[in-house]
């Protein structure tokens, strides 16, 4: 016999096989539709009366950052998800996910209560969804909130971040891709500052509008850039 053992040929496959593709679809206010390889997610689904659409909406999961109507319509998406309302770990269909206690205004809840944020971990990419965030985060939440790929923030004021502090947040947690949401369309029927504010916070023109962003952890940007979906 030879002294050289079995010689295995090895195949590494690149993040893109590992993983597939993830695609975001952005469907008005704080709702996106998250597709992976083996699960999908709808965060904070939204009722009729705000002037968005959901259509035939099918999901495996539903996030819902706070219980106010435009945030919590659960009902309004098929397929029977697993509905995911608050702080917690969970992990659903390869799909890991993590609440994150915040609150819904600058003083601590007591005007508009509590908000979770997600982080969501699906084909190797880590979304974080703020949810109807009001404040900058503390070092604390910074340090839970780690590591994240894209951002998905609210941006339009009111009782959530507007684009002073939304830009801000984004120095906080140093995301590849920023896609913001809740903020004033021709569509919705809430009084909001609309997304050119932020933009002009940022230093950046306004980007072409797409109607959806599909990445695999190889394909992310390397310094963060701000990208807008339509709905």
């Amino acid at each position: 016999m030879s002294g050289y053992g079995t010689v295995i040929s090895l195949t590494i496959k690149p993040a893109c096989a590992i993983f597939g593709r993830m695609d975001i679809n952005w469907l008005g206010h704080s709702c996106f539709r998250i597709r992976g390889k083996q699960a999908t997610i709808v965060t904070d689904p939204f009722p009729p009366d705000l002037g968005y659409t959901l259509g035939k909406t099918t999901a495996d999961i539903v996030t819902v950052s706070h219980q106010h109507h435009s945030h919590s319509y659960d009902k309004g998406i098929g397929g029977d998800p697993r509905v995911i309302a608050g702080p917690g770990e969970y992990e659903i269909k390869g799909v890991m996910i993590i609440g994150i206690a915040t609150f819904h205004d600058a003083d601590g809840g007591k005007i508009k209560g509590k908000n979770t944020v997600y982080l969501i971990e699906i084909d190797g990419i880590t979304v974080c969804h703020l949810g109807d965030l009001g404040h900058v985060l503390t070092t604390e939440q910074v340090e839970e909130i780690d590591d994240v790929d894209m951002l998905l923030l609210p941006v339009g004021g009111g009782f959530t971040l507007n684009a002073a502090t939304g830009a801000e947040v984004i120095r906080q947690i140093e995301p590849k891709v920023v896609i913001p949401m809740h903020y004033k369309t021709p569509a919705l029927k809430r009084e909001l500052a609309p997304v050119d504010s932020f933009l002009k916070e940022m230093g950046i023109e306004r980007p072409a509008s797409q109607p959806k962003l599909s990445f695999n952890p190889s394909s992310l940007p390397i310094s963060t850039q701000v990208f807008l979906l339509d709905y």
